[in-house]
């Protein structure tokens, strides 16, 4: 017998859906707004969840050519979607056991002490390496001791490929804090010494500092996937990533009804509420309760906890809204619906997960 039923053609699964011509928009965005600094596509953490394999091929048909990730493994997949010729950069330093890795790969070494510069003369010298100088954030790289010991016996970097010198801010996205200028005359010294060899200090808030931060390549990161990388808006990015996940049912609730686990939620008046097949099983985090969704293009706050697979969310601005319905999370609300939660935009990408059909426009 034939279903007829109106559920019958609803794909229950959310999806996460990546606009990959916003992708290569705000490329093209950051290229402007820096000016002759080339721009590198920052792509570790899988292009901030949301696909290198996908994304990272999209940057380099918008004209990028120099690109980061965190460890081997990561720059392995990134030059197998690239191909040859891009500079594939690895945040995470040298080490010896995947000296062959990154040599059958091509892939460039962010060398960040003494010892790491003495391994990859040892064990793979033929590799172009970038040196990276610790100028106030205290993570990796050179620290002031080892770095003047450096320029004291340059004969360390005899015979091998610099290609690059980098630093990394610590406090970018406060613009008016003080660190922000003591790096950079930090920086300014050290790339003194290095005439000739491109330099690198500025992540996406870092664009934002103005132009004496930008040197010869910015490493954007959060910029590119749509979101702001410091206080306040930053309008010239546009959304790269949204969630739409179906209604799975409706509520009319009354005052006293309460709302989720623990009843942190006590309705007030009469309402009309939607569960939304979505939580923090996804990656949306749990403290995110007091964020906005959207549904027919109308404001849907979310309403009690966020449980695993569940979201509640408030639809009287949408009386029309019916199961099945898709709801959509993040896009142009992403920094403020991470804010909600307390957390970093960035930090929201990362963690969204594996249950969702993605979908790259």
């Amino acid at each position: 017998m034939k279903n007829t039923s109106s559920r019958a053609s609803i794909d229950p699964s959310p999806r996460l859906v990546i606009d990959r011509s916003s992708l290569a928009a705000n490329y093209d965005t950051l290229n402007r707004l820096t000016g002759s600094s080339d721009v590198a596509g920052v792509v570790k953490a899988n292009s901030y969840g949301l696909g290198a394999d996908a994304l990272a091929p999209v940057l380099h048909s918008a004209g990028c050519r120099t690109f980061f990730v965190a460890n081997c493994a990561e720059g392995e997949r990134v030059r197998t979607s690239l191909g040859p010729g891009p500079d594939i950069f690895v945040l995470n330093g040298f080490w010896p056991s995947e000296s062959e890795r990154l040599s059958a790969h091509t892939l460039c070494p962010v060398i960040n002490s003494p010892d790491e510069l003495a391994d990859l003369r040892t064990y793979a010298p033929e590799l172009g390496f970038a040196l990276h100088f610790d100028t106030g954030i205290s993570r990796l790289g050179f620290s002031t001791g080892q770095t003047s010991d450096l320029f004291a016996d340059a004969a360390r970097l005899e015979g091998l490929s610099l290609k690059l010198v980098m630093s990394h801010l610590a406090c970018a996205d406060t613009p008016e804090h003080p660190l922000n200028t003591q790096q950079l005359h930090r920086f300014r010294r050290i790339r003194s010494v290095f005439s000739g060899i491109p330099a690198s200090l500025a992540n996406s808030a870092g664009i934002l500092l103005g132009e004496d931060y930008h040197f010869d390549l910015v490493r954007p990161g959060i910029g590119l996937y749509g979101g702001a990388p410091s206080a306040g808006p930053f309008s010239p990015v546009l959304p790269v990533a949204r969630i739409d996940a179906p209604i799975l049912q409706v509520r009319e609730l009354e005052p006293g009804d309460t709302v989720g686990y623990g009843a942190e939620f006590t309705v007030d008046r009469p309402l009309r509420t939607a569960t939304v097949n979505l939580g923090y099983a996804d990656g949306v985090l749990r403290a995110c309760h007091r964020a906005t969704a959207r549904i027919h293009g109308k404001p849907a706050p979310l309403i009690g906890r966020v449980s695993m697979d569940l979201i509640a969310i408030d639809i009287s601005a949408a009386p029309q809204a019916r199961a099945g319905d898709s709801v959509s999370f993040l896009g142009e609300d992403l920094d403020a619906f991470a804010a909600a939660g307390g957390a970093a935009n960035y930090e929201l990408l990362v963690r969204l997960g594996s249950r969702f059909q993605r979908v790259y426009l």
